[in-house]
């Protein structure tokens, strides 16, 4: 098969322009082409449109803004020959036979033959599409149904043709999977497939079950969110997010090509909503649905779904839920709430019973396995937890006799289930200390193993099969095999403190004795927030300077030691690395990063400054004072694994991981491969530093802000205490520093602001409001 180093994207709306922009993402040039716009200064101003949206979508489409180059945009009426030089051809155009049969004409008339053709349709039947087609055409067609936005949802539907082989299936597959940073999901080629069966049920449900039970639009978000192991956007604030008029697209859509299925009825739409979609409240992009802002200070209004007024969004209170919410565990909170016999546990009990027995029902329609629908539901709608791993968490058998008790049947392949004696759907199958899990196959009958999926390294599963080295309330050591140590760091949001120190010394001594290679990552919700604020803030108000100075000091030396470890140590940051949680980073030999990595140095925002070594490793990296400057002192943040190379956060020889679930054992790979040939090194004595000269530039530039009205005094004297580090501590003439006299510099500034009322303050805001404050 060969590679895939140029794709055409036919269709410039929503969809089209962002597989186009994430197509860029990993750095795979595209062809984007769409229709001819009237009375336009440019033929391709269609598709020049989609590439601008992408640009300004929040979030961004694109990693960096310098991935426009990799998209030329184009039209179908003048550069659709232009599709012989590409490899795959993305089709992404409107939910219309007809629109998308045209277009396949002209394809066929020139494509070079053996050239691979997906839909991104969400719906229609690949065999309609694809009628009539030539035999070596629909051999190499099939559906990629990529979810919106293609960046941030993991998900990629992969649906055959009534032709295609099997080849093609899986090399795409591979293909979405490691270049794209795709979960892929195999779907047979039913309305909908997977994601929007299921998923269409549930907001349908969530919709019926609204009036049902005559609850508001807020009582239904705060029910449908994170309480149930759901985005925080919940339910109706993600029908503004997608769309009102998509939303009911889909589900009439679903309603027509489902005549068979017993919940047919389900996938009508509420009347109110008819009629939002009838006064053009559409959400978003319309400025209202659900919800709207009003106002200068863009107060949030919610709709009455009884009268259609809005009125200053509420915040529902639930007594019941005040405790149950303050469960870690999603399994806790649901057996919890399923109990409760009020409004909001009846409510969720009715959406979440009909959720699972209605995904029983599907297999084998929609799959042949459960595994794939609970992966579709995570990777395409971000949920916890998919129907059949739910019904584990609620207690499949009691979960399963409850709705019996209640007059409600269950699907046969559920009864069979009961009367073969399963307790889940899942079970673990540890084998000489390796993971295995199996999984009920409800099309045949008993359990089947899981295949083991390569590259794909579960830390949870990991512990579970081997325990660990050593482990703390903070952080784990974990072995992975083939000589590589993992450090895992596992608290609250990760904060850096003693407990994560504890472990990482640990680990450097277990490296230098037993280990070949050490990596540091984990895969909670980010990789860490940074130190622990709560700590610092506590110690500076009680004046604990001795304690407080000894703390920085430790990490300090923690992150040294990292830097000129015995053996090679590997950070694989993803999410938030901010803080400390950006200076382990920079310590390590290498950096193996995800693509979504949002990392800085961000002790500014609460008056203080990087004194983990941040300061010291970036003056080291650039030469560019100025850019190192307003790196730290604005508190800049990479959008991605991308922008922080830009930002010397990351290096050369430092990788990145598009699928964040290879991001563990791609760490291990680039670890083992600096074994040969590594060499600790030691600290540096030789840092050219810019001394009074240096000062002077950055207090000019801290001055020109301040007049310019963008930072208060009290930024200004911050900013003087990073540059009195950046610049080598005002030394004159060319000096040359170490390594520990940039750490005894950071160190000193942050204990001398600690001191200050105004950082004390401003840690203070920043905990109770998680925002800034300006003073």
């Amino acid at each position: 098969m060969k590679p895939i180093r140029r794709v055409a994207v036919l269709g410039a709306g929503t969809m089209g322009s962002r597989i186009a922009a994430h197509l860029a993402n990993a750095q795979v040039p595209s062809l984007l082409l769409d229709i001819v716009l009237p009375n336009q200064k440019n033929r391709d101003q269609a598709a020049r449109n989609g590439v601008d949206a992408g640009l300004k979508s929040r979030p961004g489409a694109f990693f960096v803004a310098e991935g426009t180059r990799l998209i030329t945009t184009g039209t179908f009426d003048d550069d659709i020959a232009k599709i012989k030089d590409c490899d795959w051809i993305i089709e992404a155009v409107s939910e219309d036979i007809a629109i998308k049969r045209a277009l396949y004409d002209k394809v066929i008339a020139h494509r070079t033959p053996g050239t691979i053709v997906s839909t991104n349709t969400s719906g229609i039947p690949l065999a309609h599409i694809a009628e009539g087609y030539p035999k070596e055409f629909r051999q190499h067609f099939l559906g990629t149904h990529f979810f919106n936005p293609p960046r941030y949802l993991h998900l990629a539907e992969i649906i055959p043709g009534p032709a295609t082989k099997p080849e093609i299936l899986a090399f795409i597959s591979d293909f979405c999977d490691r270049h794209l940073g795709k979960g892929v999901v195999p779907c047979k080629d039913t309305p909908n497939f997977i994601g929007n069966r299921i998923g269409t049920f549930f907001g349908s449900t969530v919709q019926s079950l609204t009036v049902q039970h005559d609850l508001t639009i807020e009582e239904v978000d705060a029910l449908t969110g994170p309480l149930i192991g759901l985005p925080k956007s919940a339910s109706y604030r993600l029908l503004d997010i997608v769309g009102v008029d998509v939303w009911a697209h889909v589900t009439k859509n679903l309603y027509d090509a489902t005549e068979h299925d017993p919940y047919r009825e389900r996938f009508k739409m509420e009347p109110f909503i008819m009629e939002m979609i009838e006064r053009g409240w559409l959400g978003d992009k319309r400025g209202q649905g659900f919800f709207k802002r009003v106002g200068k200070d863009r107060e949030i209004h919610a709709i009455d779904r009884k009268t259609l007024e809005y009125h200053v969004a509420d915040k529902p209170r639930f007594t019941s839920l005040e405790t149950i919410r303050k469960f870690e565990s999603l399994s806790e909170r649901l057996k919890a709430v399923i109990t409760l016999d009020d409004k909001a546990g009846r409510f969720i009990w009715q959406l979440l019973s009909d959720h699972i027995v209605y995904a029983a029902t599907m297999v084998p329609e929609i799959s042949d396995r459960i595994v794939e629908i609970d992966r579709a539901m995570r990777w395409g709608y971000a949920n916890a937890a998919g129907p059949f791993e739910l019904w584990d968490a609620m207690g499949f058998v009691e979960t399963a006799r409850r709705i019996e008790a209640e007059g409600r049947a269950l699907p046969e392949n559920v009864l069979r289930m009961l009367s073969a004696g399963a307790q889940s759907f899942y079970q673990y199958a540890d084998r000489d200390r390796n993971p295995g899990t199996e999984y009920f196959d409800l099309a045949g009958s008993g359990y089947k193993e899981l295949e083991p999926r390569p590259g794909v390294t579960v830390l949870a599963d990991l512990k579970r099969a081997r325990g660990v080295v050593r482990k703390n309330s903070g952080a784990s050591l974990i072995d992975l095999g083939d000589g590589v140590l993992c450090c895992e760091f596992h608290g609250k949001m990760n904060a850096i403190g003693d407990d994560i120190g504890q472990i990482l010394t640990t680990g450097l001594t277990e490296l230098e004795t037993n280990f070949e290679a050490m990596v540091i990552g984990n895969q909670g919700d980010n990789f860490s927030a940074g130190a622990n604020l709560m700590m610092v803030l506590l110690a500076a108000q009680e004046q604990e300077w001795d304690e407080l100075d000894a703390a920085i000091n430790r990490f300090q030396q923690i992150n040294m030691a990292l830097k000129y470890a015995p053996k090679p140590v590997v950070a694989a940051p993803f999410g938030m690395a901010l803080g400390g949680g950006c200076e382990i980073p920079l310590h390590c030999t290498r950096v193996q990063a995800s693509a979504e990595l949002y990392m800085g140095l961000v002790e500014v925002g609460v008056g203080l400054i990087p004194a983990g070594g941040g300061c010291k490793e970036l003056l080291i990296r650039s030469r560019d004072l100025r850019k190192v400057f307003e790196q730290i002192g604005f508190a800049k943040v990479s959008g991605s694994a991308a922008e922080a190379r830009a930002f010397r956060f990351l290096r050369d020889g430092d990788g990145i991981s598009m699928n964040g679930e290879r991001l563990i054992d791609d760490a291990k790979q680039l670890a083992l491969s600096l074994v040969p040939g590594y060499s600790a090194g030691a600290p540096r004595t030789d840092i050219t530093v810019s001394g009074e000269e240096g000062f002077a530039l950055m207090k000019m530039g801290l001055w020109t802000a301040q007049q310019g009205g963008y930072i208060s005094a009290y930024d200004v004297f911050v900013g003087e205490k990073l540059a009195h580090i950046l610049s080598g501590g005002r030394l004159s003439g060319n000096p040359q520093v170490s390594e520990q006299y940039l750490l005894d510099l950071e160190r000193e500034a942050f204990l001398s602001l600690c001191g200050r009322a105004e950082t004390q303050a401003r840690m203070q805001h920043m905990l109770k409001t998680g925002k800034p404050l300006r003073n």
